[in-house]
């Protein structure tokens, strides 16, 4: 064997030892918060959490995962900074307007059929997808007999949904998502602004229920009609996400409504045969068993 040889046998070593070592602290991190604090994240995708814990151990200014560990376990701030940190809101309103558009075509006539409807915001974030929800419900004169449950992991991202107030900056795109989506006003009808925020409507909030839901550790709740759940799932593997797909067909009502970001499918999950799909682009399926 060369020296080149062995100096490569030997970095690879050094390399295998380093991720092991990564893989342990990830581990007793993420144990010790669901021990600690009862939030799972142990089944999380690796790569995007990996990624997500190293950012967190830079912006906690601390040497190593162990270090964080030892900071998120007997600091509560700390804590509450990290879950923020993996559960980062990405959300606008009316995001993916065409999906808006076909639930506007595809789906409110169904609801125009039931007496009383449930709607389920799975992973609500900042609360904006539900208060567009709101607006829709709202222009198809159906939003008197809704009641929406936006729920999260997030205690402070649910904090600003309750709030409703968002920055004044981003209207310009959401104006331009609402538009697309079929909108039938204008847009600033559904805000006031003030300073460099808006505030929405209080009667968009008046039929909605927020509340912390964790999908990894609780339970079903209520029957919906209707279950939203988009971009959440892409951060799991394939136990959890299979976990959560079981949480929703629990959770929807025969023929309920199940509403999945762009880059989740139904497919090879143990529930793909229990819904048919009403609009294959936009990820729209209705339970039918």
């Amino acid at each position: 064997m060369t020296a080149m040889e062995r100096g490569y046998e030997e970095q690879s070593a050094q390399t295998g030892i380093k991720q092991e070592l990564e893989q342990i602290e990830i581990e007793l991190l993420l144990s010790g918060v669901h021990r600690l604090y009862g939030y799972d994240f142990r089944n999380y995708a690796l790569p995007s959490l990996r990624r997500r814990i190293w950012h967190h151990v830079h912006t906690e200014n601390v040497p190593s995962i162990s270090a964080l560990q030892e900071k998120v376990l007997h600091n509560r701030d700390c804590f509450e900074r990290f879950v923020y940190s993996l559960s980062i809101p990405v959300t606008e309103m009316f995001r993916d307007p065409g999906l808006f558009l076909t639930f506007r075509q595809k789906v409110i006539p169904l609801l125009r059929t039931y007496p009383y409807i449930r709607i389920w915001h799975a992973g609500c974030s900042t609360g904006e997808e539900v208060y567009s929800m709101a607006i829709l419900l709202h222009e198809e004169g159906l939003y008197d007999k809704a009641r929406i449950y936006a729920t999260d992991m997030n205690a402070r991202s649910l904090q600003q949904a309750k709030e409703g107030v968002y920055e004044i900056s981003k209207m310009k795109q959401y104006t331009k998502n609402y538009m697309e989506a079929g909108g039938t006003r204008a847009f600033s009808e559904y805000y006031t602004a003030k300073y460099n925020s808006v505030i929405l409507q209080p009667y968009l909030r008046k039929n909605i229920i927020f509340a912390e839901h964790n999908l990894a550790t609780d339970t079903s709740f209520n029957e919906f009609n209707v279950i939203f759940c988009r971009n959440v799932m892409i951060y799991f593997n394939d136990e959890l996400r299979d976990h959560v797909h079981g949480l929703f067909h629990e959770s929807l009502s025969r023929f309920g409504v199940l509403v999945l970001g762009s880059k989740e499918s139904i497919h090879f999950t143990r529930f793909s045969d229990s819904y048919e799909p009403l609009d294959r682009v936009e990820k729209i399926y209705r339970k039918n068993k």
